[in-house]
Order: structure tokens, then sequence, then C-alpha cells
């Protein structure tokens, strides 16, 4: 009796630790990381910078650390650990993750959370093992990674289980990932390393061609979004630009438009409409047919680039659109797994 009275104890305290354990989904990007509470939303947006002194001691973390970025005296390094949607500096990620973990959860949680991370459909088992690791060190009690495409399409309500076709493209800050979701797995998918990040680069590069002007990250990303576009306009935008001259080395100011900005980032935007059309090209006739009637949809910072669904429906024949909220697509997808692990059990490719 008293035997069968401890294992009825330790059934119920298991269940209701069960049912207390905190989840926290991680949208593990390039440029900025998301973290999405079931329950509260996304509770943190903050960019995936770190900034890091020569004893690489860590000193500042998010939107902290990216103002540094361009401002730090020669002992102090401020950097993004992630490159190209996969972690490029482990110690620091570590430490990132750490941090967002801590912030984002109640002070008055004792218990570790369970934690769903984001990664690049192209990702390799290598590098989504660093990932779940990271996330055991940092503070999580299990850690559950999913291809992005997969979370992008449940935060963005595609049914996936159906036995229809969908196509997502979810386009950050490094990378493009473009498949074909049906009866909740991917059938055709492709991952480039060619996203937000290399617009900016571009935008830097001609700037420099043309102007005769030094530009940081952080002006290119302002171009990219106030004046960019993936076509022409009738009516320009322009804005003005402030650098440091190559020639005399002196600050100056000058302007740049909307169309020299499309002329720019040109070749960029040519790769990621391959890089969609190669996932066509492997996609069986059926679920191509699904597509033309139901668009591409499309997530992520780098899809709100202006007129870029009209590029890609020019380029593919084939109607696109940017999902609601498509900057958060993916951090409410791991909110929503999580809170039914049981359904979307099959779209979780690690665990520890």
């Amino acid at each position: 009796m008293f035997r069968l009275c401890i294992s009825i104890k330790r059934v119920l305290l298991s269940y209701m630790f069960g049912n207390l354990t905190p989840k926290v989904g991680i949208d593990l990007g390039t440029t900025s990381i998301l973290v999405f509470v079931p329950g509260q939303g996304i509770v943190l947006n903050e960019p995936s910078v770190v900034a890091v002194s020569d004893d690489n001691k860590v000193l500042a973390v998010g939107t902290e650390a990216k103002l540094m970025i361009g401002r730090t005296p020669e002992n102090i390094r401020a950097y993004r650990p992630m490159k190209d949607g996969v972690i490029a500096d482990y110690r620091v990620t570590e430490a990132m993750l750490r941090y967002f973990l801590r912030k984002s959860m109640s002070r008055y949680h004792l218990l570790r959370p369970d934690v769903m991370v984001s990664v690049p459909a192209g990702v390799t088992s290598t590098e989504r093992r660093a990932v779940v690791e990271a996330a055991i060190k940092a503070g999580a009690k299990n850690a559950f990674v999913v291809k992005e495409p997969i979370l992008a399409a449940i935060g963005a309500g595609v049914p996936i289980y159906e036995p229809q076709g969908h196509m997502i493209v979810d386009i950050g800050g490094g990378t493009i990932d473009a498949a074909v979701i049906s009866l909740g797995g991917i059938v055709a998918a492709n991952s480039v390393k060619c996203a937000g990040n290399r617009i900016d680069a571009a935008i830097i590069d001609y700037v420099k061609k043309t102007r005769n002007l030094s530009i940081g990250d952080k002006t290119a990303e302002e171009i990219k979004i106030i004046v960019g576009s993936a076509l022409p306009l009738e009516e320009e935008l322009s804005m003005e630009i402030k650098g440091r001259d190559m020639v005399t080395g002196l600050p100056r100011t000058t302007e740049i438009k909307s169309n020299e900005v499309v002329k720019a980032i040109n070749k960029e935007l040519r790769e990621m409409i391959k890089a969609i059309k190669d996932v066509f090209q492997n996609t069986p006739p059926e679920l191509a047919a699904d597509i033309i009637d139901g668009g591409i949809i499309m997530t992520g910072g780098t899809s709100q680039l202006r007129n870029f669904p009209e590029l890609i429906r020019r380029r593919t024949g084939v109607k696109a659109y940017v999902a609601d909220q498509a900057l958060f697509c993916v951090a409410k997808g791991t909110g929503t797994a999580l809170e039914h692990l049981d359904v979307y059990k099959r779209a979780v490719l690690a665990k520890k």
C-alpha cells in the first residue's frame, strides 16, 4: 500500500511538473532573434549581435550591442555570431541564447524550459546538433529543432497536414528558404545563402563605386527599407545618406534614389528567384498545380522589400503574396508547435 502511494505521488508530481514546464520558441536568425512564449506571444525582438572584449568577456547582447557596431574601440568587437542562418561562433551564440532565455522567462520560474529553435531548410546534421547543444547549455531542459519553412507555414496559418501543396518562401537576413509542403512534410526545398545581408552588402558596394562614399551596414539597411524596391518605380523615392569620402577621407552627404537601389541589388534578386525556380523543378505536377491555385506565401523580414511579390510573379508566372506579420511567422510557428507537440512531432528534427 505504501509503495502504491509513493508511485501515485511520483506520477502526480511528474504530471504536475510536466505541465508546469515553461515553453519557449526561438526564431534564431542571422540578423535578429525573436522569442515567443505561449500565452504571451512575442516577448523579445532584438538584433542577434554580441559585443565581446579582447579577453573574451561578453559585454553586451542584442539592442545594446547593435548600437556599438562600428563605434567600438580596438579592444571591443561587436558582431553577429550567426552567419547564413547557422552558428559561426558557438561560445558566443550560447551566451547570447542564455541571455535571451533569462530575459524572456519570469524570474520566479525555477524549472528549465522546453525550447524550440528554427533552423534553415538546408541545415546539416552537424549544424543542427550545434544548435541543440547550444540551447541545452544555455539553460533548456529539452531542445527541439524544426526547419524554418515548416514553422513559417504554421505561423502563417497554413494547414500543413492537408494533402495539398503549399509553397513557403522565407527570406531573412542570411538565407532564403523555399519549400513545398504537403501532408506535414517538405516535398521539395532549397536553401540559398543570399538574402537581406547580401542586399545590404550590394548597396554598400554600389555607393562606394558610384559615389566614392563609404557607408556602414546600418545605413545600407536604412536605404533598403526606406527607398529600396525589387522593381523600378515611376515615382522614385529618395533619401539623404552620410558617410566617409573615399578620396578625401572626410565626412560627406549625398542622395540616393529607388531605381539606383533596384540596379544595385539586381544580381542578388536574380539569385533568390533562381532558388525559387529550382524548387519548382523538383515539385511533383499535382503539387505544382496546387501552388498555381494558392500562390506563393512569403515570410521573413526581407520579403517585405517593396514590389518583391510582383517580381516573383513576373519571373515565375505564379502569384505571390506576403503573409500577415511576415516578420513574426517563424516565431509564432515555434509557439504553436510547442503547444501542440503531439500534432507536429513529425516535423521535429532533433531533440535532446
